[in-house]
């Protein structure tokens, strides 16, 4: 009695279980990405994003003014301040500190260490500071110290404003961003103007080798995109297209439109028959039939398409690096421009996070939006 049609089968929890934990896999990351996007290189480094709204222990160096800053008072120099007060130091309660970093904790806050002939240094609780001499400091460098701070939870749109601004040498992510746009959305809506038309010739037009042409583009979806690049490079410069937006809009509308007409046929194939007979009794042209009752019956699949199209020319590096001029930085996209902003050395890594989120944003509204037309899309032809 366990198959009576109507019963709920026992594995139904297993399912709900598989679904969250797919769930949380995708979520985590993605929201541990957003978490660093707003915090500074010291505190990624030193915890992970899990820990960032609990208060935490944090060692860092930070260095006092130079000694042209010192001052006569009392017949004593001194050079006094805050330690946090720095640009881009970080701001908490001072615990231990130590002017060597063989001991960082030689001290304790609000002691006075004794450096000798490089006189007597004090650091209070709160990251002020007090180092006097009996004589002139000397030297272009301030004194190094060593603190372990216990700093309080602190975000910041620092990433976002270096990520978002124009640094000198390069071009902005703001300006990738719009480029990036400029590429996928002429890329998205080209190959699906043409697929439609095929994928309804395919589906309901009768002509000779209609079978040949389904089997040449099912045959097109498992050719790798990497060996048509040079070659079509070649062609482009040949016909005078050369590098720009237009080569790069062909070469995503190429390596497309394989598996979209293969999915808008199968999804035309599917829609009821006696629709299109009666339109073409009443004497519908082709055309008319395409624009008023195939277009709007195949949305869910459009969607699919326009989803899945998006998304890859969005976070697409490869094809951009050979069909786009970046030289003068006036075509970079967002994922070339990501890498930039690493540096050659990869010096900036804490903006990743950064930058990694600026350029998801977009494909998560996107998805977001059209994600109820996706599985309808996908499954068109898959039941009869």
């Amino acid at each position: 009695m366990d198959n009576i049609a109507g019963q709920k089968s026992s594995l139904t929890w297993a399912v709900h279980f598989s679904v969250v934990v797919l769930v949380l896999l995708w979520l985590l990351p993605t929201l541990g990405l957003f978490v660093s996007s707003f915090r500074s290189a010291d505190q990624i480094a030193s915890t992970g994003w899990w820990k960032s709204l609990f208060s935490q222990e944090q060692n860092v160096v930070i260095r006092a003014e130079k000694p042209d800053q010192q001052k006569l008072l009392d017949e004593l120099y001194v050079i006094e301040g805050n330690l946090f007060a720095q640009d881009g130091a970080v701001e908490g309660d001072v615990s231990v500190w130590g002017t060597s970093s063989k001991d960082i904790s030689a001290y304790a806050a609000g002691e006075t260490a004794d450096l000798g002939e490089k006189g007597r240094l004090t650091v209070e609780v709160n990251g002020d500071y007090r180092f006097v001499n009996d004589t002139e400091f000397t030297g272009s460098r301030g004194q190094r110290v060593f603190l372990t701070a216990t700093t309080p939870p602190s975000f910041s749109l620092t990433n976002y404003k270096h990520v978002l601004s124009k640094e000198s040498g390069t071009s902005s992510m703001s300006k990738a961003f719009f480029n990036t746009l400029t590429v996928s959305i002429p890329s998205t809506i080209i190959p699906i103007l043409i697929a439609a038309f095929a994928a309804y010739a395919l589906a309901w037009m009768d002509f000779p080798g209609r079978a040949l042409l389904i089997a040449f583009v099912v045959g097109l979806l498992v050719v790798p995109l990497q060996l048509a690049l040079i070659p079509l490079l070649k062609l482009h410069l040949q016909v005078g297209i050369g590098k720009g937006y237009l080569g790069v809009w062909l070469a995503h509308t190429g390596f497309g439109l394989p598996l979209a007409i293969y999915l808008l046929r199968n999804y035309m194939v599917g829609l009821p028959k006696d629709i299109i007979e009666n339109a073409r009794v009443d004497g519908a042209t082709e055309f008319q039939i395409f624009v008023k009752i195939i277009l709007p019956l195949s949305f869910p699949a459009l969607a699919s398409f326009a989803i899945f199209q998006f998304l890859w020319t969005w976070n697409d590096l490869l094809v951009a690096l050979v069909f786009l001029i970046d030289s003068s930085g006036d075509t970079t996209v967002m994922t070339r421009q990501i890498v930039e902003l690493l540096g050659s050395r990869g010096g900036n890594w804490e903006i990743l996070a950064t930058a990694a989120f600026v350029s998801i944003s977009v494909p998560l509204c996107v998805f977001f939006a059209m994600q109820k037309y996706l599985v309808r899309g996908l499954l068109a032809g898959s039941v009869k």
